[in-house]
């Protein structure tokens, strides 16, 4: 239904995905939430959470801008999730998200890319069930396959990261790639695709010619398409 409303006010998150190099190629850290979790219960998740007041302020007193200060919730809420423990240099900014739709809660979210520290993960039992190291193309087959949930900003974060063979790789294009910035919209169902109408098709961003305000020629593709398994990621340049 269609609503004058405004938005619900923006809060501020960062997600760290904590990568290594397995004996297979490139591996993403991954935590599973538990299902009574009022975020994202039961799916599988990177580390990461939202901004404290306590974030916002530098080691002198002096107030951070709003990137420094995700980042350095990042990296706290790494250390409680997981144990790792890691520094400003060595994050690299990947993308942000932002729902674009109204939430009971919206979340601004900062996607940063880093090398873990070590293979030794100590699990913060209180947040999440389980970890596992998984390649990008292996939790991509599970959630394909309906065992493993995921949620679309961590499903193509992974799907970006299926093409990396290392670390390195996937450092280095992310330092040298401006991060795309998500602001998400919602793709509405046509009637044959969902007859009964409830929920969106997928989701949209900027450079799609059904993004609103877009200018995009005709058949431009920026979305995700979630009517079935898998899921479809669709990008024209």
């Amino acid at each position: 239904m269609e609503t004058d409303a405004p938005l619900a006010p923006l809060e501020d998150a960062c997600t760290i995905v904590l990568l290594r190099d397995g004996p297979a190629g490139l591996e993403a850290l991954m935590l599973e939430r538990p299902n009574h979790s009022r975020t994202f219960g039961g799916a599988w998740v990177f580390p990461g959470g939202k901004v404290d007041p306590a974030d916002r302020v530098d080691s002198a007193g002096g107030r951070l801008g709003v990137f420094a200060a995700a980042q350095v919730a990042g990296l706290r809420e790494l250390a409680e999730e997981t144990g790792q423990h890691l520094s400003l240099n060595d994050l690299v900014w990947l993308s942000q998200w932002t729902p674009m739709q109204h939430l009971p809660r919206r979340f601004r979210t900062w996607f940063m890319l880093a090398a873990a520290a070590s293979d030794r993960v100590i699990l913060n039992r209180e947040e999440h069930d389980r970890y596992s190291w998984m390649s990008p193309a292996e939790a991509l087959r599970e959630h394909s396959a309906q065992e493993m949930t995921l949620v679309p900003p961590t499903w193509v974060t992974l799907h970006h990261l299926a093409r990396m063979e290392s670390v390195a790789q996937a450092l280095e294009q992310g330092r040298s790639t401006a991060p795309f910035i998500y602001e998400t919209q919602l793709l509405i169902p046509e009637p044959w695709i969902r007859p009964t109408g409830h929920g969106p098709a997928g989701l949209l961003w900027a450079g799609d010619e059904a993004y609103p305000g877009a200018r995009d020629p005709a058949g431009a593709r920026h979305r995700l398409t979630m009517t079935g398994l898998p899921w479809v990621f669709e990008r024209t340049v």
